[in-house]
């Protein structure tokens, strides 16, 4: 069944259907394009959500363990995100531009379709009126004949007609005879083309027109079923993913663990103190003179002044004064300030492991220039390679002065009166105060460094004499680059007295030489 057959006489019927086929192609399209604009609002949505709950750089909330579950929430709901913006891309790109510009195409070929039908009619048209000219002409001249005929015999029958009127009467009877006849022959030929141009206008035109407009909608009907059907493959094709970002969001809700949570909170904020003893009982009646320097009733020192310095308020233990920061965080409690000091101190390694690198590349450089001449100068690198290791010296004594401080507060638990360490022995400032040290590894230096660097040639060459002697006081473990370890009740040489920094430089009967803290020791000897 074709509409060419059996629809030969529903063209309007045929119009109106291929029309709104085409409305709904349009419709579709202005549906698939509102929602994209709803996944994309929707997802924008999403991100601005995590975005807004995600935790700041630099906040506790971004290292804290108990917010790493909800972190990891946040980015399995940005990429959830992601994947709504696909599927709106993917349906603006596939199904809405797609079908715009198959619409464009339908309309133009129905169009022509139609304009192909117009003029077929159009002369079927023409033919007709032909047609009802020529049978109407036909009709009026046999109408004329007919007249004439009978007058002619009116007067050839009439005795007082003369012989010329009776012949003229036949002359014109006979004339209009033969004009009918013309226009019956003309007649039947225009009836004639026009049935043949009928049979071709019903008969071949309109039906192959009718046919073309068929296969045009069944056209359009399966690429309007086609995008359906990609409607929901496209939603298909983000599932897994999407799967994959609720399951990620199920591991974390999984992951959670209580138990490291405290842990992590002790580990964070465990100071290292020791709990305040019991308070001794004052007697008054015995007539002592109470001060407050030796007080027994003052304020501890130690942790309970992390509990805050007014401990009969209420709050006394919710409320705490805030302490001075300093650089070599003096103001955080012993066990986070050894924390500290170690990350510091592994930092600076890391610095002097390049400061390292950088030596032993420029020595195969030098190398290299001493055996081909023509390559370079070795000379030339003798300014750089020294001042790196004047920078590895300086790296080495920051190193051991971190590394010190946390043998110090490590001590602090088991020793009495260990005094304070200073700061390092090359020349820096008291902990209180003193620039990063991390830093100074790329200071400038003086301008007599030259002068510096001849004299440690110098002293390379020949060894310092003592000026005098220490005995080791406490234990140092001297574990880093420029210090030297010593036991507690060891004799030492003094090579170099304290220049102010809070270091001395000895040696050993071995010519083992480095830095200790001038504190725990007791010199004796030459400017002491």
């Amino acid at each position: 069944m074709d509409w060419g057959t059996d629809l030969w006489d529903q063209y309007d019927i045929i119009e109106k259907h291929t029309l709104s086929g085409l409305d709904l192609v349009e419709k579709y399209v202005k549906f698939v394009k509102e929602r994209t604009e709803i996944e994309q609002n929707y997802a924008k949505q999403l991100r601005n959500l995590s975005k807004k709950y995600y935790p700041k750089r630099g906040s506790k909330d971004e290292t804290e363990c108990r917010f790493q579950s909800f972190t990891e929430i946040l980015n399995e709901m940005n990429d959830y995100a992601g994947q709504r913006e696909l599927v709106a891309e993917d349906m603006m790109m596939n199904i809405c531009i797609e079908l715009t510009k198959y619409l464009q195409e339908l309309k133009q070929e129905r169009k022509t379709y139609l304009l192909e039908a117009k003029k077929a009619q159009q002369t079927l048209e023409v033919s007709y009126k032909q047609l009802d000219s020529s049978k109407k002409r036909f009709e009026r001249e046999w109408r004329e004949a007919e007249r004439s005929a009978a007058y002619a015999e009116k007067t050839d029958q009439d005795i007082n007609a003369t012989k010329a009127d009776v012949g003229k009467a036949k002359q014109q009877a006979h004339m209009r005879s033969r004009i009918a006849e013309e226009c019956k022959n003309d007649y039947a030929a225009q009836l004639q083309k026009c049935n043949k141009e009928q049979n071709q206008f019903y008969f071949n035109d309109m039906p192959v027109i009718f046919n073309k407009l068929q296969d045009m909608d069944e056209r359009r009907g399966q690429r309007l079923a086609d995008g359906y059907v990609l409607f929901s493959d496209t939603e298909k094709h983000v599932m897994p993913i999407i799967d994959k970002c609720l399951e990620g969001i199920h591991k974390a809700g999984c992951n959670v663990n209580q138990r490291n949570d405290s842990l992590a909170l002790v580990e964070q904020h465990k100071s290292g103190f020791e709990r305040p003893g019991d308070i001794e009982f004052e007697d008054y009646s015995q007539g002592i003179n109470r001060t407050s320097s030796d007080s027994s009733l003052s304020t501890p020192k130690g942790p309970l002044e992390l509990l805050g310095k007014n401990r009969n308020k209420k709050s006394w233990l919710l409320k705490k004064s805030k302490p001075t920061v300093t650089e070599d965080f003096g103001h955080l409690p012993p066990e986070q300030r050894r924390k500290r000091l170690q990350k510091k101190r592994d930092e600076i390694a890391k610095e002097l492991q390049k400061e390292v690198d950088q030596s032993e590349a420029l020595e195969k450089m030098r190398d290299v220039y001493e055996k081909n001449p023509q390559m370079g100068d070795p000379a030339s690198l003798a300014p750089q390679n020294r001042l790196i290791r004047r920078v590895t010296a300086r790296g080495g004594c920051d190193s051991a002065r971190l590394e010190t401080k946390c043998f110090h507060i490590v001590s602090c638990s088991t020793l009495t009166n260990v005094p304070s360490l200073p700061s390092s022995p090359d020349g820096a400032q008291s902990d209180e105060g003193t620039p990063d040290h991390s830093q100074a590894i790329y200071a400038e230096f003086d301008d007599d460094f030259e002068e510096e660097e001849e004299e440690e040639e110098v002293e390379e060459e020949e060894p310092t004499v003592a000026i005098g002697n220490c005995t080791a006081m406490y234990n140092f473990p001297g574990a880093s680059e420029g210090t030297i370890s010593m036991q507690e009740g060891e004799v030492l040489d003094v090579v170099e007295e304290d220049k102010g920094d809070g270091w001395t430089r000895v040696r050993r009967t071995n010519g083992d030489e480095g830095y200790i803290p001038t504190s725990y020791v007791s010199i004796k000897g030459v400017g002491f």
